[in-house]
């Protein structure tokens, strides 16, 4: 699939407890900084989890992909950004972070999101309505 245009971008700072005995990041962090960076990004798009959660929408994690390139430490700068594409009820988030200050790709990653309504698995329509200027 060609890479498109990100979406949304967000920096994080590392935090010296996401760190391992080996003074990197610990693989998991990465999910979620990931994570949050699609929670920033429902929020831009203007409908955060707290509206969706009022509304009856419960966006469900059902498949997840990370390759990890280089690793972060205490005191870098992470940018991770995102562009979006819908897949028939998924939600794919394709993913990268990179290290502000030198450029480098960390991970890259694709997250794939359904929606649970009213307890029951839907097409996500309403997501899809907020989501509309940025899918691609």
């Amino acid at each position: 699939m060609e890479k498109k245009e990100y979406v949304f971008s967000v920096e994080i700072p590392v935090r010296d407890y996401e760190l391992d005995a080996e003074g990197i990041v610990n693989n998991a962090n990465y999910l979620h900084y990931m994570e949050y960076t699609r929670h920033c990004f429902c929020q831009e798009a203007g409908y955060s989890f707290g509206q969706m959660g009022e509304a009856g929408i419960v966006p469900v994690l059902s498949h997840v992909e990370v390759d990890y390139k280089t690793p972060l430490r205490s005191g870098d700068v992470m940018v991770s950004k995102l562009w979006i594409e819908r897949r028939g009820v998924r939600f794919v988030f394709h993913q990268d972070i990179y290290n502000k200050a030198t450029g480098k790709t960390v991970i890259n990653g694709v997250a794939s999101v359904v929606c649970v309504e009213d307890g029951q698995l839907s097409r996500g329509e309403k997501l899809a309505e907020a989501f509309k200027p940025y899918l691609k």
